[in-house]
Formats: C-alpha cells, structure tokens, sequence
C-alpha cells in the first residue's frame, strides 16, 4: 500500500505546497485509490503523477471547509474523461456533501456519466469494501470533522509445502486451491487448509484525521496503527493558539502518537505560513530531542510506502 500527498498546506496554498489531497493505493488487496480530502488544483498534482482518476473508486472527505473540498466539483467531472465512464464512485463525508457537489452540477451544467453513492456521516460510521474495514469517528473542529480508521485485510498464511508433501500431494496447481479454498480434497479425502497454511497475517492499520484539536475519539482512530496521517497547523511556538483555532499543535500529535502506540506518522497541513526550509529547520530540532517519536513533516508528492 502506498500514500501519496497531494496538498500539504494549511488554509491556503503557497508557491510550494497545495492544499489538502491525500490518495490511498489498496494494491496489492484491491486495484483501487482511495482519495482522502480535495482541496482545490488536486486535479492538476495529479496529472503530475502516475495515478489515474479512473482508479478512484471512493473519495473521502473529512469536513466541509474549502482547502478540503473545493477542488471536489472539478475533479469529479474530469473524471469522466479520464478513464471513469460508468465506473461507479463512493463519495463519503459530513452530512451536506451531496448537496454540495448536487447544486454545483446542476448550477453549472455539469454531466457525469457514471454513477455516485453518496454517504453522509452523522456522528459516526462503519463501513466494508473488498475486505476493507474502515470506521470514521467525530473529531472536535468547531464544525463537523472526521477521522478514518483502515484496517487491511487479512492474508492467508504461507503454505506449509512440509505438510502437503507427508499427505502425498506435491507443489503444483493444486496449492492454488488449498491457498484459496477453505477445503480442498486429494485423492477422494477432504482436508482443512487451515492445517497446511501458517497463521493468517493482519493487515496494516491506518489512520487519516481531519483537522481537529486533541480529543478522545482520536485514540480510538489511531490505537496501534502502522501509519497516521495527521495534521499540525502549528509546528513551532505557543500551542494554544493551534487550540484555541480548533487544529492541533505538534505537541499534541506526539501526545496522541505516544496514548495511541502509533508507529510512524506522517505530518501534514501545516500552516502557509511556513516555508519548505523552515519545515526542515524545525523537523531537523525537533529529531534531534530523544523523546520525540518517528514522524515526518510531508511535502507535496511524498509517497509512503507499507
């Protein structure tokens, strides 16, 4: 699986940075990108990348201010051009989102020619495709705002190639079957295939936040995931003016790294106000302290690989 920024600025896009688009790649589970978030231009990064709208099959959104979504009503019509005629889409945000992209279409006079499943998120929501698991969680914004929580599916164990061999059967086509099937039969007997794998192995766990000061909930989303994606509107300085502004500070994304056990995290939305040397000056201070726990502050086209 892979994550791929595609705006990592806070509020406003600079010369350096666009605002906020995340694309979560599902290979090697499933052939699709799942988009998180779309500021305005996201449309023009991606064409900068190898990533194709015909492969988004669902678009996240965590809340309903504009460097999150107003990139959304042009992406979704260039999408019929490029690779998703009649490929359905599942558009999943706060409740209000249909009625956004709804009256855009239709005041602009604007055709899609594959169809939309809209989900509006009230409070909370779970939520299964292809084996994916995902739940979405109230943050604290000021207005309604959501943190996702993927969880991966579940792979098969190795095939135990020792066993197969004891019962007679050699490597051959017909591992297929005890790798894929719950059974599978040999020479007129029905065997378990649980009793020729290893155990099954979990899949990564990931956390995607909207913007939010620190809250309970956030623990939830987070607790033991591979990878955290977060933001800091703040880096630097008196965290209370992140606080007092509904956004988190990075004192308060490694609180909520060390409560959650999270293993890495990926810093984004960070302020306009700081330039690309001044995020490495600070993130180079900031390694340097023997507490503070693996992250990395993001830049547009920074792909994370797990």
């Amino acid at each position: 699986m892979e994550i791929t920024f595609f705006g990592t600025s806070a509020g406003l896009p600079t010369k350096e940075r666009n605002t906020q688009a995340i694309a979560l790649n599902l290979e090697p589970y499933s052939n699709s990108i799942w988009l998180f978030d779309v500021g305005e231009g996201t449309q023009h990064q991606i064409l900068h990348h190898s990533i194709k709208l015909g492969k988004v099959d669902h678009i996240f959104i965590t809340h309903m201010h504009g460097d999150h979504i107003f990139g959304l009503p042009g992406l979704l019509t260039s999408r019929s051009f490029q690779g998703g005629e009649g490929k359905p889409l599942t558009l999943v945000g706060p409740k209000g989102i249909k009625a956004f992209i709804e009256t855009v279409l239709r005041l602009s006079e604007s055709r899609l020619n594959y169809p939309i499943t809209y989900i509006e998120i009230e409070d909370h929501l779970s939520y299964q495709s292809n084996g994916f698991s995902l739940e979405a969680h109230m943050l604290n914004h000021g207005i309604p705002s959501f943190g996702y929580r993927i969880e991966a599916p579940y792979t098969s164990g190795k095939i135990d190639v020792a066993a197969l061999k004891q019962i007679g059967l050699e490597p051959g086509p017909k591992y297929q079957d005890v790798k894929n099937n719950e059974t599978f039969e040999y020479k007129g007997i029905i065997y378990n295939s649980n009793d020729f794998k290893g155990d099954a192995i979990k899949g990564p766990v990931v956390a995607i936040f909207g913007d939010t000061m620190p809250c309970a909930n956030e623990v939830i989303i987070a607790k033991n995931a591979d990878v955290m994606v977060h933001e800091s509107t703040y880096i630097e300085g008196d965290k209370s003016l992140a606080n007092n502004y509904h956004h988190s500070h990075i004192e308060d994304v490694f609180k909520l790294i060390e409560a959650a056990n999270v293993e890495y995290s990926l810093i984004t939305h960070m302020s306009n106000r700081y330039t690309l040397e001044e995020i490495e000056s600070i993130s180079n201070h900031l390694k340097s302290q023997p507490t503070t726990p693996p992250f990395k502050f993001v830049k547009d086209f920074d792909t994370w690989s797990f």
